[in-house]
């Protein structure tokens, strides 16, 4: 199986499950939608998901990361086609993260600032959703591309909890 059919899989387990019963957008205004004040912001592409995007649809961009090289980030006009959204969006506001050689799902310290939900916690969600999110990132593991960038991602993510 390639990278690319993966992702797809781990995305099609998240397709109309979200982190409460129903839009959890609603709740928030859609604030992880929405780029800064900038126009920059986005969610970070897992490995080949880009290729997805070929052509970009006209609600959304394309930039390379400067954190990630060969990845890249995608941004929204704050509006998008639900099935398109990739799958950072679809796990939002959790991440996979790697701790000591172990793979797990938790919260995104990067949510904080935008999601209203990182007050409760990974139990405040809906069960079904994490599930899914623990599954797609077990699956995912499996992929060697996809686990160089989950370690790549897990380390990245701690320098924000040295502040």
């Amino acid at each position: 199986m390639t990278t690319t059919e993966r992702i797809l899989s781990a995305r099609k387990a998240l397709e109309t499950l979200t982190p409460l019963r129903g839009d959890c957008g609603r709740k928030c205004g859609a604030a992880c939608c929405h780029p800064d004040e900038d126009g920059n912001g986005g969610m970070l592409l897992f490995p080949s998901e880009e290729a997805l995007y070929d052509p970009c649809p006209g609600w959304a961009r394309l930039t390379p990361s400067k954190d990630f090289p060969g990845q890249y980030l995608f941004t929204c006009d704050g509006t998008c086609e639900r099935a398109m959204r990739p799958l950072a969006c679809r796990i939002f506001p959790l991440t996979p993260r790697v701790r000591g050689g172990k793979l797990s799902i938790e919260l995104d310290v990067r949510a904080w600032p935008v999601c209203p939900l990182m007050e409760y916690g990974v139990e405040g969600m809906d069960c079904a959703f994490a599930a899914a999110v623990r599954e797609a990132a077990a699956f995912l593991w499996e992929d060697e591309r996809c686990r160089a960038y989950l370690e790549a991602l897990s380390e990245y993510l701690s320098q924000f909890e040295r502040f």
